[in-house]
């Protein structure tokens, strides 16, 4: 790890990126497939307490992500 690099946790694994990394960067380094899965819409980015983060937010030093099943909004659901 660098004076450049920031760590970051994904899915409770840690991983350092270079400071200015997307949270899609980080977790592209850990889990491609669910990176392709976040760029498809089949899952989502939520931070340590389930709020959905963006993923192109630039990383923070400690920051958690957990990547997240994506559930459509079912036609017709009661609101």
């Amino acid at each position: 790890m660098s004076n450049a690099d920031v760590r970051v946790f994904v899915n409770e694994r840690g991983v350092s990126v270079p400071a200015g990394s997307s949270a899609l960067d980080a977790v592209r380094v850990l889990l491609p497939d669910d990176a392709a899965g976040l760029e498809a819409g089949r899952v989502r980015l939520t931070d340590s307490r389930g709020l959905p983060v963006p993923s192109d937010t630039v990383v923070s030093g400690g920051a958690i992500f957990r990547v997240v099943a994506a559930r459509e909004r079912l036609e017709g659901a009661i609101e």
